[in-house]
């Protein structure tokens, strides 16, 4: 193995990473969809889709409906649809700012945050052919995965507007 910088136009390197992205996704899904996670999911008739609102939200925190469609980068008309489905389940309440009827923020409930930290809790654990790799090839596949770009889950979206005090309102406020 050769330390030297390829870019990504070598086709070499394209093949490659089509192969490990491939074998990568083919693992995670279909561990995902055999879990406990899915299973949690399903029995709330909820879809992946739903964890995603769920992963955005923090407890003790608001984050306007344009916010969440941003961080889940669909069409306010989904996020709405997701949205619904998470309120009638008891899982998230819809609030107007009120400073602005015009907005409406979403929080998780006491049974969504417990919920969440339920489903993410299954959905965290390691499968089994994970923990057979050993600490060497474990040690090495995370030092590979942790040089590729941050997730967009992890990036502040204008979490209390980067204000010190600022209050648990994200997305409010912006052009």
């Amino acid at each position: 193995m050769t330390s030297e910088r390829v870019t990504a136009s070598d086709p070499a390197v394209e093949a490659v990473a089509g192969e490990v992205w491939r074998q990568m996704a083919e693992f995670t899904w279909s561990r995902m969809q055999r879990g406990q996670a899915f299973h949690a999911l399903k029995a709330l008739g909820l879809t992946p889709g739903h964890l995603r609102v769920l992963q955005a939200l923090e407890p003790a925190e608001s984050i306007s409906m344009g916010a969440i469609a941003d961080i889940l980068q669909c069409d306010p008309s989904m996020a709405t649809w997701l949205i619904d489905r998470l309120e009638e389940r008891k899982l998230v309440e819809r609030k107007m700012l009120t400073t602005d009827r015009r907005v409406k923020l979403v929080s998780l409930t006491r049974r969504g945050v417990r919920v969440k930290t339920k489903v993410l809790a299954h959905l965290l654990e390691p499968p089994p052919e994970l923990l057979t790799l050993g600490l060497d090839r474990l040690e090495a596949l995370r030092g590979a995965l942790s040089a590729l770009p941050a997730s967009e889950r992890r990036r502040p979206h204008g979490r209390g507007q980067g204000r010190p005090g600022a209050t648990g309102v994200r997305g409010v406020g912006r052009a």
